[in-house]
């Protein structure tokens, strides 16, 4: 049976922990948590969930019913039965491979001024060597490195030959390495998701405003959307520009806004092929899970994604 949409991209185990005491500082041009060598440091609360932008984003498609399939690298540890476990009560179907070694992990400081930082272990994920033929409607493309980089380059140059649409996500990893290196990727993708400073570095610019940034990248990709944070998100198709605004929501920790949002505005799309309601979705995703610990707790279902995405207002006006 094939797949209304299947996510690739990475697989983690997260750990988060608020420390019970923390110095912050400010150093240069940021805030820095500081801690004294040697010091042994109290947490005062842990959780423990799983995360990866592939993993994340696929069961934020199965929530809304979408039929999903997630293509990535788990090792042949406990962490990978814990991923599987959660993918198979989410109904994701697992496509990739297991290897020797050790999954992916990620220890994440909570309570840094309702930020985090996070400490990443990418164990097995840069190991997808191969992909299987894939039957489905769109692929969902996230921040992939090493040969798993290279797999995905393939696995998108045969969805363009067969028609397949596809989205793009990628991470300050892969931005840093410019539009050339991702040119493959980029060229002609259907959606293509980052956040201003992603969207600035792909660039290589530092001075260069959101309207003029959609207007560069949208001479690659047909659709474009770029996030800044509290700003709200941007969006063109070439002849508009999409402002989505933001609610005002109580932040509790930030890991898997980004790709809450990002499948929020595919499913959107996928829905209704309607850029100004993906956005809505996208930011109803992901209030919904910075309001909460853990990258996919609260991703929600399809009513409830359709209610809170009618709270939202989208401005149009010429780009």
């Amino acid at each position: 049976m094939p797949y209304d949409i299947v996510a690739i991209g990475s697989a983690t185990v997260d750990v988060f922990v608020t420390p019970a005491s923390k110095e912050i500082v400010k150093h240069h041009a940021h805030m820095d948590v500081c801690y004294h060598i040697g010091e042994k440091v109290l947490i005062k609360d842990i959780v423990t969930d799983t995360g990866g932008g592939g993993t994340n984003a696929a069961v934020a498609f199965a929530r809304l019913g979408l039929r999903t399939g997630w293509l990535g690298v788990l090792g042949d540890d406990h962490n990978a039965a814990l991923i599987r476990d959660v993918l198979r009560k989410e109904h994701v179907a697992i496509l990739g491979p297991t290897v020797r070694g050790m999954t992916g992990y990620s220890v994440i400081m909570v309570g840094l001024r309702h930020d985090r930082s996070i400490l990443a272990y990418k164990g097995v994920n840069d190991q997808l060597w191969s992909a299987p033929a894939l039957s489905t409607r769109w692929l969902y493309c996230s921040s992939m490195l090493g040969s798993s980089f290279k797999t995905l380059v393939r696995v998108v140059r045969r969805a363009k030959a067969a028609g397949i649409r596809y989205a793009f996500n990628p991470s300050m990893y892969l931005a840093r390495q410019g539009i050339a290196k991702l040119k493959t990727l980029i060229d002609d993708c259907d959606l293509l998701v980052l956040n201003k400073e992603e969207a600035a570095v792909l660039l290589g610019t530092s001075s260069m405003d959101v309207r003029g940034m959609l207007k560069r990248l949208q001479q690659h990709a047909k659709l474009v959307v770029i996030t800044d944070g509290a700003a709200g998100a941007f969006a063109t198709n070439g002849i508009d520009m999409f402002t989505a605004v933001t609610r005002n929501v109580k932040v509790v920790e930030t890991t898997g806004a980004g790709d809450a949002f990002a499948s929020g505005v595919v499913a959107g799309l996928i829905e209704r092929n309607d850029l100004a309601w993906g956005l809505k979705c996208g930011l109803a995703q992901s209030e919904s899970v910075i309001k909460y610990v853990g990258a996919k707790n609260k991703l929600l279902s399809c009513p409830a994604l359709i209610k809170a995405a009618a709270k939202h207002t989208v401005r149009v006006e010429a780009l």
